[in-house]
């Protein structure tokens, strides 16, 4: 019976448990807590990651038009615009309304560039600075991202 009080107690708000009459939960009263505070972090790391990637695009274009395809018209728009959709992907993972619709648009967003790091990767001459390998290596590295933000956004939060 205690233990029934004591749930209906607990609240659960912005991914950490507080108890109304005593502010925080112990690790004690909630084994999950831990859990809780690990997907919080997980889901902070993800923000941050697109919300500063989205942040370089506007702080950088250049960089950026530099390896668009040859063949897409409005590189420094595409390069915005594509800015844009990780911010506001960034910033969508973070809250629990728009976190599932956010990871979601972070995986259309991470498709959708793809073709820019085929792009580097094929044409890896013009880019001499980073190593061909890298850029090979990006590719990949893209499924892992894609991984990520479905097991932090739209896995968990289901």
């Amino acid at each position: 019976m205690r233990a029934r009080i004591r749930r209906a107690r607990a609240l659960v708000y912005g991914g950490h448990l507080f108890d109304v009459r005593r502010r925080h939960l112990s690790a004690e009263d909630s084994p999950a807590r831990a859990m809780i505070a690990a997907m919080t972090r997980r889901r902070l790391a993800l923000a941050a990651f697109f919300l500063t990637a989205g942040a370089l695009h506007f702080l950088r274009p250049r960089t950026y038009e530099a390896i668009m395809p040859d063949a897409l018209p409005a590189k420094r728009e595409l390069v915005y615009a594509s800015g844009l959709a990780e911010l506001v992907g960034g910033a969508g993972v973070l809250h629990p309304r728009t976190r599932t619709a956010a990871g979601c648009w972070l995986i259309a967003t991470l498709i959708a560039i793809f073709p820019a790091n085929v792009h580097m990767a094929v044409n890896a001459e013009r880019y001499r600075p980073i190593p061909a390998a890298l850029l090979w290596l990006r590719l990949p590295l893209q499924a892992l991202l894609i991984r990520w933000a479905w097991r932090v956004a739209v896995r968990r939060s289901r």
